[in-house]
């Protein structure tokens, strides 16, 4: 294996048996040697920096009734909110006091927000704070409406593809998703100049090694700037609720893989893998992530923004919650920087 993970530090790729070894190794020795070389790759790029983004959860309305979610359209159990944009201008102002440069919006696909309303919000953040980078997460848009959230000042839009294989998709969605669609929109977002991110859940329901495979050579063609992969954790009101939970330890050895192959990418340990597991998101730092996100959502926000079940918060303010994050990185030998933490390109 280590084989392999030299010729992956050197090529940035693997044929598909290559990551299949990559992905099965139980040689404990070895696998510790791949999340050594992807943090001396992460060191290389960006340091001892992790980047800090203010996530900002808006609202929890959705058309879409994707069967892993929590706020599918058909769930009548969700508390349904909306942020208002003084309530979305009103955290940005909280987390540029206590330091943060990039804000994250996060929604379901809400038909309430149009363009028009999301252009209002996203020019309001860029007057307030001209140093901050906006980042959209509000799922598939038509190019026209990309543009014009991208003209209005969104620099990055994080969206993932979930799975490149088109039946595994066809299983997580219902009919009138298509991954043809996904993808479009990915190229879309790229071709008009956002920082993009894509991004897959970890041991989703139906996946198979073969499936991962093909998600990693599909994140080595686009090259994202950002990818965001966590592993999949069911929601009690969706048809997946009894499914197990993805493996934390498959998540970290991805996030290894994925930071080998693209040495610049902006890697988050999210929060679900800080869900899944005791110091999940500092065992992701040390697998080759530099990237977290805490959230600067209103408290009574956050407990209704449940994608999947035991989410992770600790009911604190902001402020109180970036100062134990500070703590917990420092703790492992890194630093939460202020800074808007764009992508470094090669």
């Amino acid at each position: 294996m280590k084989r392999l993970v030299d010729r992956l530090k050197t090529e940035r790729m693997l044929p598909g048996d290559g990551f299949a070894e990559l992905l099965t190794c139980l040689d404990k020795e070895a696998v510790g040697y791949l999340y050594e070389s992807a943090v001396k790759t992460r060191l290389s790029a960006y340091g001892r920096d992790i980047y800090i983004r203010g996530l900002i959860e808006f609202t929890n309305h959705c058309k879409n009734d994707c069967y892993y979610c929590g706020i599918r359209r058909s769930n009548t159990n969700a508390r349904r909110f909306r942020l208002s944009a003084g309530e979305i201008l009103n955290c940005c102002d909280k987390g540029y006091d206590l330091g943060f440069r990039t804000f994250v919006l996060q929604g379901g696909e809400d038909p309430f927000f149009t363009d028009d309303r999301l252009c209002e919000i996203i020019k309001a953040i860029k007057s307030r704070h001209q140093d901050c980078a906006v980042t959209l997460s509000i799922g598939e848009r038509s190019r026209e409406s990309y543009q014009a959230l991208f003209n209005a000042g969104a620099d990055r839009y994080l969206l993932r593809h979930e799975t490149a294989n088109g039946t595994h998709y066809g299983r997580l969605h219902p009919r009138g998703m298509s991954l043809e669609s996904r993808i479009r929109c990915l190229y879309d977002l790229k071709e008009i100049g956002y920082q993009t991110g894509c991004g897959f859940m970890v041991g989703s329901p139906c996946q198979t090694v073969e499936n991962l495979i093909e998600d990693l050579m599909f994140i080595h063609d686009f090259h994202p700037q950002m990818v965001g992969i966590g592993p999949f954790i069911p929601h009690r009101d969706t048809p997946f609720r009894s499914e197990p939970a993805g493996s934390m330890e498959l998540t970290l050895r991805l996030l290894a893989i994925i930071r080998l192959m693209l040495p610049d990418v902006l890697l988050p340990a999210t929060t679900a893998l800080g869900t899944i597991a005791l110091r999940g998101r500092e065992l992701g730092i040390m697998a080759g992530a530099n990237v977290v996100m805490p959230n600067l959502s209103p408290i009574g926000a956050r407990e209704k923004y449940l994608l999947y079940d035991g989410k992770l918060h600790t009911g604190a303010e902001a402020a109180e919650s970036l100062a134990v994050l500070k703590q917990s990185m420092e703790s492992i030998g890194y630093s939460v920087v202020t800074s808007r933490g764009d992508h470094k390109a090669e």
